[in-house]
């Protein structure tokens, strides 16, 4: 079908633009010999796994249930960190993943010999405590009193034997300055284990396929690390991968007048983009402007009660009206993976462009999906 022919509201994905990410993604890998991995939980969407698994190492998960997905939909290394696992659920998590990483010695000390014992690679997380993030406390691991990793005051090498690797995770939408920040850190307080290692996992949060990303000084910080230490260098961004690749189209439902001129919509903020909220940020959306730069601005809220589903304030050539449809920008990532039904709201369908240009329906979703989310 045609890009106009979508119903809304409706994810779309161009296969194109994820191409263009990653091949940039698979000629790092070429350069530098690090493996990169699909950190899953930024991007989920399953249609393209075999496709991506034509340019990348494989997946890294969460969670139990991601890593179901990645070994299913992908069928490459498949890789695991979560904060503690579960007694229930930790066999098939053995059974799934090739790499599992634990989050502190008392969890390696309760998994660790399963795991090794099954032939797996295991990992431990650390945290450098370096915080080069500013404004999103919410995303920072290296913040105060963190649960996520092992500092260097808690870190015991004695209890390394059977520890394959090390990992850390503490970049959101960052440059490679950042991480070269943060691998001094590391080497300061980890470096000393590293020869004893055989991989070292970056973790994710390089915006790799951003335009202006600096690229040689990430390469270097790879070639540091593999040539002073002899490890493998893992990478597993999840917005790299699909970043600017996918759009959110909707349609105005309704405009009105309370001190301002506004638009309902029928995409929700608290749904289906739920970080414009928790950030916060505004989302792009094409032929628009800030506020007041144009001609005509609204605020585009969302069709729920919540009085805050609001996507924000943005400006237009020409007054919206009914029917008018919307392209947000760079929605592929942590959208799909964070969509809820709050309210009744409809999830969006899913669709993809192809290398042709056509537009095809993947996925709709009805009453039932939103039922059997309840009892």
């Amino acid at each position: 079908m045609r890009f106009e022919e979508l119903p809304t509201p409706c994810f779309l994905v161009d296969e194109g633009l994820l191409v263009q990410n990653l091949e940039i993604l698979q000629q790092l890998m070429e350069r530098t010999g690090c493996r990169i991995l699909l950190a899953q939980k930024a991007f989920s969407m399953f249609y393209f796994y075999p496709l991506i698994g034509q340019y990348l190492s494989g997946a890294t998960a969460s969670g139990l249930y991601e890593a179901r997905l990645g070994a299913r939909e992908m069928g490459k290394e498949n890789h695991i960190y979560c904060p503690a696992y579960r007694d229930s659920e930790f066999d098939e998590v053995v059974s799934l993943c090739d790499h599992i990483v634990f989050n502190s010695f008392s969890q390696l000390d309760r998994f660790g010999a399963k795991a090794r014992s099954a032939g797996r690679s295991v990992g431990l997380r650390v945290n450098p405590e370096c915080s080069t993030q500013e404004g999103h406390a919410i995303y920072d691991p290296c913040a105060p009193f963190s649960r996520l990793g092992v500092t260097a005051k808690n870190f015991d090498p004695d209890r390394l034997d059977g520890v394959d690797g090390l990992h850390f995770h503490t970049l959101c939408e960052q440059d490679a300055d950042a991480l070269s920040q943060t691998l001094d850190a590391v080497e300061v307080s980890f470096g000393s284990y590293l020869s004893r290692m055989k991989w070292i996992n970056f973790g994710g949060g390089h915006h790799i396929t951003r335009p202006g990303y600096d690229l040689p000084l990430l390469e270097a910080c790879i070639a540091r690390v593999q040539e002073r230490y002899g490890v493998q260098v893992y990478l597993e961004p999840g917005e790299a991968v699909a970043l600017n690749a996918g759009f959110l189209v909707c349609s105005v439902l309704d405009v009105l007048h309370n001190g301002m001129d506004l638009a309902i919509v029928d995409a929700s903020a608290a749904c289906h983009m739920p970080d414009v909220l928790e950030m916060p940020y505004r989302p792009p959306l094409r032929h628009s402007a800030e506020a007041g730069e144009k001609a005509h601005t609204y605020r585009l809220g969302g069709n729920t009660c919540l009085a805050g589903d609001v996507i924000g304030d943005y400006s237009f050539d020409e007054p919206l009206q009914l029917g008018s449809r919307l392209l947000f920008e760079d929605m592929a990532i942590y959208s799909m993976v964070k969509t809820n039904t709050f309210n009744g709201m409809a999830l969006p369908s899913i669709a993809v462009r192809d290398s042709r240009g056509d537009c095809h329906i993947v996925r709709k979703f009805d009453y039932e999906d939103f039922r059997t989310r309840l009892s």
